[in-house]
């Protein structure tokens, strides 16, 4: 497990409202009209259909109902036992995906800059692909560190798979909106859940991270959502919804931002 790299914090008010910003990544930072998302589901149907011989007339009822039910479609299939390695499954559904679409973001690059807070991604995608799309965005060293699917997911050790029978057993897939992945990333992360803002564009995640006792942001709805504190039609429109994160900042802003540059660290 990594450690986080430490902004400059110096003069900070220990009183601040809030003290960290947890985003979701895909449709999230950018909008879920580039596709990608789309494109992430069909590489997923694709993988069982090929990978793991399910009916053709199966797979897209199945990859929905399994996403709703437990997380992720991934999260899904190993739990109804089907084999496959982790890896394998993220090269195939990730590593085809349309990342020329994504293009960087001067002007969410300057608001996240903005902000004199601990930054970090939270998402149940694999490290290499939180690398690939921050680095598209422009935003690789906008974070402190990613939560990732190798974070909440690390290699088991023998000790921690057990024989039940003649079949070997293995701790489901950990992941949002499991609420033991919300604990999970508070532990790791060390932040205080009443000083923390979620930003994430799924209901149900929102509803979980306000179980959690974080501040909640629904993102890509006019709306808001059972859970949700407030409701951004864009990430970009932080700075008109939530002016309150600002709050008590603005003189030691100039001294945050220069001392803000870093590298990203993956948990994993």
């Amino acid at each position: 497990m990594g450690s986080f790299t430490k902004m400059n914090t110096v003069g900070r008010d220990t009183e601040a409202k809030y003290e960290c910003l947890l985003f979701d990544m895909d449709d999230t930072l950018y909008p879920l009209s580039l596709g990608v998302n789309l494109a992430c589901r069909n590489n997923i149907e694709e993988f069982m259909l090929q990978y793991l011989n399910i009916e053709e007339s199966e797979v897209s009822r199945m990859c929905l109902e399994l996403y709703r039910e437990y997380g992720t479609t991934m999260a899904g299939l190993k739990a109804l036992g089907y084999e496959f390695y982790d890896d394998e499954f993220h090269a195939y559904v990730h590593g085809r995906l349309p990342y020329e679409k994504l293009r960087p973001d001067p002007v969410l690059r300057n608001l996240l800059s903005s902000l004199p807070h601990r930054k970090i991604i939270f998402t149940n995608a694999d490290k290499a692909h939180a690398q690939q799309v921050l680095k598209r965005l422009g935003l690789e060293d906008c974070f402190e560190g990613i939560i990732c699917f190798e974070t909440l997911n690390p290699p088991l050790e023998p000790a921690d798979i057990t024989d039940v029978g003649s079949v070997c057993s293995k701790p489901p897939i950990l992941c949002k909106p499991s609420p033991e992945a919300f604990k999970a990333a508070i532990r790791i992360t060390n932040v205080d859940p009443k000083k923390t803002i979620f930003f994430d564009d799924s209901a149900r995640n929102i509803a979980s991270a306000k179980e959690a006792g974080l501040h909640t942001v629904i993102v890509g709805r006019s709306v808001l959502v059972p859970g949700a504190d407030y409701a951004l039609s864009s990430i970009h429109n932080i700075k008109e919804a939530i002016p309150e994160i600002w709050d008590g900042e603005e003189e030691q802003m100039e001294q945050v931002i220069q001392s803000s540059a870093m590298e990203t660290v993956v948990l994993a």
